[in-house]
Formats: C-alpha cells, sequence, structure tokens
C-alpha cells in the first residue's frame, strides 16, 4: 500500500542505441512497460518524421483488417480468439515457418499476405454483386410475368400489355368485302390501351402510385402486386420488400411521363410478349426459370467460396491486428528518436527508477542478439522539466479505483494518491446511499460471479460495458457487501424491517392483536440498560411507526453528512500532508492551514453538534424543567438522572425535579435548572438546521442551546471563519 500512496520514483535517461537493432530493443521496453519516451523531434510535422512510411504501412493494414473484419460480420462469424495478450508479448517475432524475422521484414511479409487476402475478398465480392444484380433481374422478370399473365387472365381479359401497331395503308377491294365485321374490329382495336411493366419498392408504393395520378392527372390505370420473397441489395446485402407494377394509358405523352417516374423511383421496367399470345408467354417463362436456377447456382458458389475465405481469416484477424499495432507503437516511439550520429538512434525518457536496471539489460540483449559491435549506452540526464509523469503499481483488486480516480484527474508526480482512501471510502459511502440487506446482497453476489468467473473473463472477448463490469469487479463486490452491512445497520430488507434479535419496543395490546390507532409505544427495560438497546442496528419497531419517516430521514441525513464532511476533511488534510512532502510553505500556510481553520469553524462544528445532540439524555433534560406534582405517580421517576429535590412549595403547589417552585406561568428558561440562555435554556433540544443558520444570520443569539457559552463560542467561530476566506484568496498571490 505505501508503494500505491505515492507515484513511483522516476529517472531521466538517455538511451543511444544502433539503427538495426532499435526495433528490438524497443519491442522489449514496450512489454515491460516502464518507459515512457519524450519527443526530441519537436520541430518536425508528422510527415517529416524518419519512421513515418512504416507508420503508413501499419495504417494501411489496419484498414485491410477493418475490411476482413467487416466482411466477417457480414456472415456473422465471430472473431477468434488469439489467446492472452501477455502470451502475445512474449512470443518472439518469427514467420509462418518459424524463423526469426526482424521487425521490418515481418511487415513486409504480413503486407503481401494481407494484400492477397484482400484481393482475392474485393474480387469475390465484384462477382458477387454482379451475380446477384443479374439474379434479381431475373427474380422480378419471372415475378413480372407471373403477375401480369394472371392479371390478364382474371381481372383484365380485354386489355393487352404490348403496345399495338395498326397500319395506314388504303384497304383493298377484299378488305370492302368483309363488311360490318371488319368495322366492329377496327373500333376494338381502338380500345387497347398500351402499358408499363416492372418493379418498384413497396416503400415507395404509396408515392409511386401518388406521382403517376398527379402527373397524368388520372388518366392512368394502375394496379400493384406484391412479390412474396424479398430481394436482396447487391451492395449492402439487405432484404427489401418489392411489389409489382402495371400501368395503362393511352398516349405517348403519358408513356415519356411514366418513364421518367418510373427512373426517378428506381423503379425496374421490364418488356414483356403480348399477353394474348399464350405460347410465348409460356416460353419465356420457361426460359427465365432455367435462367434463374444457372444464376442461383453460381451464385451459391460464389458465396460458399467467399464464406470459407472469411471463416479463415476470422481465425487470424485478432492476431495480425495486435501485430500491426505493436509495429505501429514501436515506429511511433521510433519517430521520436533523433539520429545524432549516422546508424545510430538517441533517444530521451522518464523510467521507473526501480526498473533502470532491467532497462539496460533489455538494450544490451537486443545487441547481444544482434551481433552488434557498436556498445549501447543507458545513462542519467538533466530533466528537461521539473515534473515527471505519473504513474502508479496497481493489482487486479487496485486497478478499478485507480481508473475511477483518474477519471477525475490523475495525480501529480509523487502526490498523496486518493484512491488508496477511495478504496474503502467509496464502497462504504455507497452502501451508506444503497443500504438495504435484499438489493445489496444482488450487488453482493454479482461481484461474487464476476470474482468467480475472473480467469474466464480475462481470456474472454467482453463488449465495451461487460469489460467495464469486469474491471470493477472487486470495487461492485465491496459496494455489495457494504450495502447488506448499512442494510443491516438500517434494519432494512426490500424496505422492509427485519426483527432479527427482537424488538425492544412494546405496544398495548399486540400480542393480542388488538393495537389501537395512534397508540404509543413503550420500553418494558428500564432506560439505558443492556435490555433496552437493540444488539445490532435500529429497532424493527420502527418501520412500523407513524413517525418512522421522520426518523429514518434524520438518521440518514445526519449521518451522511456526518460522513461527508469527514471525507472532505480528510480531503484537505491531504493538501496539507502534499504541501509537507513537497516542502511548499505557502500552500501549507496560506491555503491549507486556512482550509482547516474555515472547515472546523463551520463544518466540523456542526458534527460535534449532531453528536452532542445524540449523546444528551433529552428526556432527562426536559424533565427536570417540568413542574410535578410531589404527590404524584411521576414524581421520583427513574428518567430523571439527578436527585429528585422538593420545593417549598410557595407558587402553585408544583415542583420541578431540581426543586424550584412552579408559579404556573413559568417559562422553560426559568424552570431549566441549566442556565444556558435562550428560551428553553438547555432544557429542549434544538433545530440543528437552524441553529447553524443563526450563526450567521443572527451572530451571537442561541434560541436553544445545548452548552453553557454556546453564543460566544459560535461567535469566535464565525470570525475565524470570515478571517481565513481573505487569507485563502489574497495571501499567496501577495507573496507571489
Amino acid at each position: 500500500m505505501a508503494r500505491w500512496f505515492r507515484s513511483e520514483p522516476m529517472e531521466y535517461i538517455s538511451l543511444i542505441v544502433n539503427e538495426d537493432a532499435a526495433h528490438d530493443c524497443l519491442a522489449d521496453l514496450g512489454n515491460k512497460g516502464v518507459i515512457q519516451f519524450t519527443d526530441l523531434n519537436p520541430d518536425l510535422t508528422p510527415f517529416q518524421r524518419r519512421y513515418v512510411s512504416f507508420v503508413k504501412r501499419c495504417d494501411e493494414l489496419e484498414r485491410r483488417l477493418r475490411f476482413f473484419t467487416t466482411q466477417c460480420e457480414n456472415f456473422e462469424l465471430e472473431i477468434a480468439m488469439a489467446g492472452s495478450i501477455d502470451g502475445f508479448l512474449d512470443e518472439p517475432l518469427v514467420n509462418a515457418q518459424g524463423q526469426k524475422e526482424s521487425g521490418a521484414q515481418l511487415l513486409e511479409h504480413l503486407e503481401g499476405e494481407l494484400e492477397q487476402y484482400e484481393g482475392q475478398l474485393k474480387e469475390l465480392n465484384s462477382y458477387s454483386e454482379k451475380l446477384t444484380t443479374e439474379y434479381n433481374e431475373k427474380v422480378e422478370l419471372q415475378e413480372v410475368l407471373e403477375k401480369a399473365r394472371r392479371f390478364f387472365m382474371t381481372d383484365a381479359p380485354r386489355l393487352a400489355v404490348s403496345e399495338l401497331t395498326t397500319g395506314n395503308s388504303a384497304p383493298t377491294a377484299g378488305d370492302r368485302e368483309q363488311g360490318l365485321l371488319d368495322a366492329d374490329q377496327a373500333r376494338d382495336m381502338d380500345m387497347r390501351f398500351s402499358s408499363i411493366t416492372g418493379v418498384v419498392s413497396t416503400e415507395e408504393k404509396a408515392r409511386f402510385e401518388r406521382m403517376i395520378f398527379r402527373a397524368t392527372r388520372g388518366n392512368c390505370y394502375v394496379r400493384f402486386a406484391p412479390i412474396q420473397q424479398p430481394i436482396t441489395d447487391p451492395q449492402t446485402g439487405a432484404l427489401t420488400e418489392k411489389c409489382v407494377f402495371i400501368v395503362f394509358y393511352k398516349s405517348p405523352t403519358i408513356e415519356t411521363k411514366l418513364k421518367k417516374i418510373c427512373d426517378a423511383f428506381d423503379a425496374h421496367r421490364y418488356s414483356l410478349p403480348d399477353m394474348d399470345d399464350a405460347p410465348a408467354v409460356d416460353r419465356m417463362l420457361t426460359e427465365n426459370a432455367q435462367e434463374l436456377v444457372d444464376s442461383r447456382t453460381v451464385l451459391l458458389k460464389n458465396q460458399d467460396t467467399r464464406y470459407r475465405l472469411c471463416q479463415m481469416l476470422a481465425t487470424k484477424v485478432e492476431r495480425w491486428t495486435w501485430l500491426v499495432l505493436r509495429e505501429k507503437s514501436i515506429y511511433h516511439s521510433l519517430n521520436q528518436f533523433k539520429a545524432d550520429v549516422s546508424g545510430m538512434l538517441r533517444g530521451e525518457g522518464w523510467v521507473i527508477a526501480t526498473e533502470l536496471e532491467n532497462v539496460r539489460d533489455a538494450v544490451n540483449r537486443a545487441h547481444a542478439n544482434m551481433d552488434m559491435a557498436m556498445p549501447s549506452l543507458v545513462d542519467h540526464v538533466a530533466k528537461p522539466w521539473p515534473t515527471p509523469p505519473t504513474h502508479f503499481t496497481t493489482n487486479k483488486f487496485t486497478y478499478g479505483y485507480q481508473e475511477f480516480v483518474n477519471t477525475y484527474g490523475i495525480p501529480r508526480y509523487q502526490e498523496a494518491n486518493p484512491a488508496l482512501f477511495t478504496a474503502a471510502t467509496f464502497p462504504f459511502l455507497f452502501g451508506v446511499m444503497y443500504g438495504d440487506v435484499g438489493h445489496g446482497l444482488f450487488l453482493f453476489l454479482a461481484g461474487a460471479a464476476l470474482i468467480w468467473n475472473e480467469k474466464a473473463n480475462d481470456e474472454a472477448r467482453l463488449s465495451e460495458m461487460v469489460g467495464g463490469l469486469h474491471s470493477g469487479r472487486y470495487m461492485i463486490f465491496m459496494m455489495g457487501f457494504f450495502a447488506v452491512y448499512a442494510g443491516l445497520i438500517y434494519n432494512d430488507a426490500f424496505s422492509l424491517g427485519l426483527n432479527l434479535f427482537g424488538s425492544r419496543w412494546e405496544f398495548e395490546g399486540q400480542d393480542s392483536g388488538e393495537v389501537e390507532e395512534g397508540a404509543v409505544a413503550y420500553q418494558p427495560a428500564g432506560y439505558g440498560s443492556d435490555e433496552s438497546v437493540y444488539p445490532f442496528g435500529l429497532d424493527p419497531m420502527w418501520h412500523v411507526a407513524q413517525n418512522e419517516l421522520l426518523f429514518f430521514n434524520s438518521f440518514k441525513m445526519k449521518l451522511s453528512v456526518i460522513f461527508g464532511i469527514i471525507q472532505m476533511f480528510a480531503g484537505t488534510c491531504l493538501k496539507g500532508l502534499n504541501a509537507i512532502y513537497f516542502g511548499e510553505k505557502l500552500d501549507f500556510m496560506f491555503e491549507f492551514l486556512p482550509m482547516v481553520a474555515f472547515a472546523c469553524s463551520l463544518f466540523v462544528y456542526m458534527i460535534i453538534l449532531i453528536v452532542m445532540k445524540w449523546c444528551i439524555n433529552w428526556n432527562s433534560r426536559m424533565l427536570s424543567a417540568t413542574c410535578l406534582d410531589p404527590n404524584g405517580d411521576s414524581w421520583g421517576s427513574d428518567a430523571y438522572d439527578g436527585d429528585w429535590v422538593q420545593c417549598d412549595g410557595n407558587g402553585d403547589g408544583t415542583c420541578t425535579p431540581w426543586g424550584y417552585s412552579c408559579q404556573g406561568n413559568d417559562e422553560t428558561a426559568d424552570t431549566c435548572p441549566l442556565g444556558y440562555g435562550g428560551s428553553g435554556g438547555g432544557c429542549q433540544p434544538p433545530n440543528l438546521i437552524t441553529t447553524l443558520i443563526n450563526i450567521a444570520l443572527q451572530p451571537g443569539t442561541v434560541d436553544e442551546p445545548l452548552y453553557a457559552g454556546q453564543p460566544f463560542i459560535q461567535n469566535i467561530l464565525l470570525l475565524i471563519a470570515f478571517g481565513s476566506v481573505p487569507i485563502l484568496l489574497l495571501a499567496k498571490p501577495y507573496f507571489l
């Protein structure tokens, strides 16, 4: 825990390596994760860096890998796990034949392999798009033929689909012999309509029909028939519902408008034979059906080939992705090095002090493996800026809390780490807020399940949300534990009381079930005795009392105020510890001390008042200011802590327990033996909210004091609070 309280000590070093061994050096150092390089080429743009070509090649490989991933997702193939990242980083750089390769060779080999697979996949996708388009056209044509024939055979036997042309030549003598029969046939031919047939999307059906009606002013007859089988989009692969349409018209002008409307709605038009020629229609249906079968066979073969290729790629994509990310990180770090001497690279950076020797060993080992005669150099240099980076060594328990604190801000170098205290306070305060045995138990079991499946989840591919839950599994477990603990304190289980040890309060007639509404509970045992105290938590009788809400709200609010102020004050104390550790006298004198003075004069004082009010026996105090008949049953009660003294009886015959003779019109301040002032003299429980507000609004006035001299003490605290504010705002800027 001491290492977690303050960040690891850092040292600034200079690293000089041979250019040929630089890749292996950084690969080993990256595996250790103990060094952070500084950029020695700040004046160069990213495109002027030494290894920018390698970074661009890695970007291109990442693009190809994203393409492979997308194709695998289209087939709903799950990307296979490549093992653990730690195991991958420990593996040497080897090719498919097991031979050791340099980073450049590995990158070149990977480029060739991915380029080959990308070419194959793109070619297959292009063929698939063309085949799908042809297949869709044949499916649509088949549907148009069948729907049009059914329409002409059943709904409109007198209408023809194709345009009928008539000759303009003069009738011959033989034609005149036909008589009235020819005239009737000519009139019949004049009533024939032209038609356009095709397929349009079902979503566009209403708009398509409305546009035709408006453009032709209702001089068209439109019929639709749905296609039962969805049509696959050749580009996106999405299934689209479509329907067949037939539009009948007479005018060539209308035909031009209809064709433009079809093009605007991306409707496919198909030319059909004369529906009166049944053999021609049947022949076209048969030929198209055969072509449809052949096209489907080829399309399925293409799809199977693509599926098998993506299936193979799914087993390698993740490992390739890790390889590319590692290489890109290495070359990105090498871009921060400077080539002062030909063949040598110099880098500088921060390293964890305890890992300096391991860094030297890794650099020397990388040069030895490359048989480099030129020795490497790792040495201390002057720090370029006074504040090193912050690094905390965490484990699987502390990692979640450290990440939680980092979301608010990362502590500066060697500063006290709030995550150490967060590991204890955050789950506890959550339990105070979420205190319920039932609900907390669910959270506790969820955390226990995550811890139980820890190894399996470490090796599994988790979504962003599940991965976050896995990282915070110990936090969830502790939150559930403290929620159960606080629930036992509140005696809450799904908002119901638990009578685990038997209530210390009773109602008249509760054994026979004859408790009257508004009855007051009493304690069989004496006040303050062991038998009158519930062993753990709150008495379950409070859950059935009429003042339950008032009591629980007051208790939980005051408890939350106490814990909140303690946590806030602890944070202020950490600031003081940081000022002492770094030797910052101005911060300690003019920030920490005024903060402590301000917090103590208002907030810590609030805690003191709350605790004092809890600890005082108000039954005894209020009874001490109550006028009682000395001969009555209440006289001599055990509720009064002091000695009972009978008065001289000069008043109305009643006395207070301490011997004051009541006059009948006495104020509480007169009958109270404490004499603290105010309206109650100290014998009435104060409203703390009003007391705290009046510290600033009515200085020197306390209506219901808790102790003697309270107005004077509160005036002193108010002056301290007001005096600390200008010191906080003005003192440090003045001295700086």
